[in-house]
């Protein structure tokens, strides 16, 4: 049955290339997008339970007053706070641009478990006020290195005399979850606040409060406990989970997952038809072959069988390759669209959702003609008119 198999196959090469060729695009959009979406979730089934995020209940945009840590800490069943402000700089030019975030550093990696010093030490970070940790995709972009000095211009926070801010890098981080961006640089808020008082006279205010829950705390109480601190403080806030944190920034890009999803449906379906035209068109041009063989002997059973086979072998090359690509290029992919999509990766679910993908394309095209080939009588596919 192979052999027969490819013989029809090979019979129109170019047909059956080209639909191959449309069957790998097709299902390396399918396990890119779908990979797209994964990533752009990762960040939410990525979060630390133990972690609470504390922000103007206003905005995001909206700053919080310094004061507001010492209170929170006071909260039964806050184990620890921490300052965390977005920088907005670049380095050299503004399409250089990644984030940066002025942070507690003594309570950085303990709140986050998950950067793993690869280069460098803590130590050296905590030793010196200008010191910053970086990722590892900082340094595969721009190649910077440990003990390197790195000038990032501050759009939202010039620098003194309208300079850049001057960086000591004293360590590299590698995520260990998809949580946290490889391409972002952490530095001292103390070297931020002095700095920002020396130029503008003014105590600077803080983006967000990570806060760290004690173990066996109640997140919901303290959540409610701490919002209503400052129910009638200068600033109100909302304090939400890291994972909800996370889900309001998937939810600033719209409902980009269901657009994508309805990308790679149309997709799909295009493909579809053009297996079940290319079968179609090879079950018509098979009929006196069909004849031969059931004049041979062959049961209308074998012969649906032989079809479908034939639509199996032609839509498992198509989409096996497809899905190879997307495995392959998905470190490519990471590095280019990290920025916009961390954690992106080809999960196993992702290549178990293609191959039945794959399958079922090949099943629906082949069905129909290897049925109408069955049910046919040997006089009728011999007296057929192609």
């Amino acid at each position: 049955m192979l052999r027969l198999v490819l013989r029809n196959l090979l019979k129109h090469p170019l047909r059956s290339l080209l639909t191959v060729g449309s069957l790998v695009v097709a299902l390396f959009l399918l396990c890119l997008l779908r990979s797209l979406v994964t990533a752009l979730n990762a960040g939410v089934e990525a979060a630390n339970a133990q972690r609470l995020i504390v922000q103007s209940a206003v905005s995001l945009f909206v700053d919080l007053p310094t004061s507001y840590q010492t209170k929170i800490e006071a909260v039964d069943g806050v184990a620890s706070v921490a300052k965390w402000q977005w920088f907005g700089g670049y380095y050299q030019d503004p399409g250089n641009f990644f984030a940066q975030f002025a942070v507690d550093g003594a309570e950085l990696f303990d709140m986050y478990p998950e950067l793993e010093i690869v280069e460098g030490s803590q130590e050296g970070f905590l030793a010196r006020r200008t010191s910053c940790v970086i990722g590892e995709g900082l340094v595969r972009d721009f190649g910077w290195k440990v003990g390197e000095t790195i000038p990032i211009i501050g759009a939202l926070f010039p620098g003194p005399g309208g300079e850049a801010w001057q960086f000591d890098v004293a360590a590299v981080y590698r995520p260990t979850r998809p949580n946290l961006d490889p391409r972002t640089l952490f530095f001292h808020w103390d070297y931020f606040a002095q700095t920002e008082r020396e130029i503008t006279g003014e105590e600077p205010k803080v983006g967000v409060f990570v806060t760290r829950l004690a173990p066996g705390a109640d997140a919901t109480a303290v959540m409610a406990t701490v919002d209503s601190l400052f129910a009638n403080g200068p600033q109100r806030v909302q304090t939400t989970t890291e994972a909800e944190f996370n889900r309001q920034f998937v939810s600033m890009v719209g409902n980009l997952p269901r657009f994508i999803g309805a990308i790679g449906g149309g997709v799909l379906l295009a493909i579809l038809l053009a297996c079940v035209n290319t079968m179609l068109m090879a079950g018509r041009e098979q009929t006196h072959d069909v004849g031969i063989l059931k004049a041979l002997g062959f049961t209308n059973a074998s012969v649906l069988r032989l079809l479908l086979v034939q639509s199996f072998v032609l839509c498992g090359v198509g989409g096996g390759l497809g899905i190879l690509l997307a495995i392959s290029s998905a470190a490519g992919i990471a590095a280019t669209m990290g920025q916009y999509f961390p954690g992106y990766e080809v999960r196993t679910a992702t290549i178990l959702l293609a191959a039945a993908v794959t399958i079922g394309i090949g099943f629906l095209a082949g069905i129909f003609p290897a049925w109408q080939a069955g049910r046919r009588s040997p006089v009728e596919d011999l007296r057929a008119t192609i």
